[in-house]
């Protein structure tokens, strides 16, 4: 039920994200979701790919630092509270949400939030407990 996140350094200086995708698109992986935190010296992009193991490799080739997170993946309505739904169950359970993102599916209907738990296996639990959908990573990647 896990999705694997590529975590990567980047100096925060013009033209590392473009040279990122550069890369990305010249293997044919296809960035899924992405999130960008930066300081005044780097930043941490941290990505969905449709595949992660080729992007890990050419990203690797070309100089850059790469990890891989465990991330947990969840499909809400895309309504009013349907964030706050899972946060305040989350909450409840003592679990700790370490960083989210999240990108609106091309239905509307639905928007998927990506999840970093204190505690991902537990968060998953609680998840299931309460008949919220998890997409699994294999599933991610191709939406």
């Amino acid at each position: 039920m896990k999705a694997d996140q590529l975590s990567i350094f980047l100096e925060n200086r013009a033209g590392r994200l473009a040279e990122v995708t550069r890369i990305l698109s010249e293997a044919g992986v296809n960035i899924r979701a992405l999130s960008l935190a930066d300081t005044s010296d780097f930043g941490i992009l941290r990505l969905i790919v449709s595949d992660f193991d080729k992007a890990k490799d050419k990203l690797k080739e070309a100089g850059f630092t790469v990890g891989r997170t465990s991330v947990v993946a969840v499909e809400v309505n895309d309504q009013p509270g349907g964030l706050n739904a899972i946060l305040g169950m989350l909450q409840e359970a003592g679990i700790n949400v370490e960083y989210m993102y999240a990108f609106v599916q091309q239905s509307g209907d639905s928007a998927v939030l990506i999840f970093r738990f204190d505690r991902t296996d537990q968060g998953i639990e609680l998840l299931q407990k309460n008949n919220i959908t998890i997409i699994p990573g294999d599933k991610l990647c191709c939406m």
